[in-house]
């Protein structure tokens, strides 16, 4: 047993980092999030979408991000139609997570390791905000395609650049890198 235990230590301490990191930062959100009514927004997600909006606005995009007291929701307008209702799981926080875990077991030098977490986090934060607009935007455009669209291509979007941002944590920053 001693001799798998040597064997497989890198692997098992990446396991134990990993979910350790995963587990407290997951009770932490949970935690915050017992704090709102089961029929209110969380205000991470309220920010979230008004970040949207202020975003597609700039570009003079007519997106609507509208609040209804009551509901777990925020109702998602394009061009004045409804087209999405953004929840909790909009957000990206789980994403986050799950990318500061990663990096968290896979750490290098402190500085790094902080410094890339939080360049990550605000880049897949930003990510995520086009993510809402462009799919309400292609739901819009293309509203048989809803399944398509929210189920396969924009969460293969925003997990394929979490992925590839590990690809570049692990060569380039990590104690593992050359």
């Amino acid at each position: 047993m001693k001799k798998y235990l040597i064997l497989y230590r890198p692997f098992l301490v990446f396991l134990t980092k990993f979910f350790l990191t995963y587990l407290v930062l997951s009770l932490i959100y949970q935690g915050y999030l017992s704090w709102f009514d089961e029929n209110s927004v969380d205000s991470l997600t309220k920010i979230v979408a008004r970040n949207t909006e202020a975003l597609f606005s700039f570009f003079n995009v007519n997106f609507l991000a509208k609040e209804v007291p009551g509901v777990p929701f925020i109702m998602l307008l394009y061009n004045g139609q409804y087209m999405a209702r953004m929840i909790e799981g909009c957000n990206a926080v789980s994403v986050m997570v799950l990318f500061v875990s990663f990096v968290v077991s896979f750490s290098g030098k402190l500085k790094s390791t902080l410094l890339f977490i939080m360049g990550g986090s605000a880049f897949i934060y930003v990510l995520n905000i086009m993510r809402i607009g462009l799919l309400c935007m292609g739901l819009y455009w293309f509203p048989e395609q809803e399944s398509l669209l929210h189920d396969v291509v924009f969460p293969l979007f925003i997990y394929g650049v979490v992925f590839v941002l590990w690809v570049i944590w692990v060569n380039k920053f990590s104690l593992y890198a050359k």
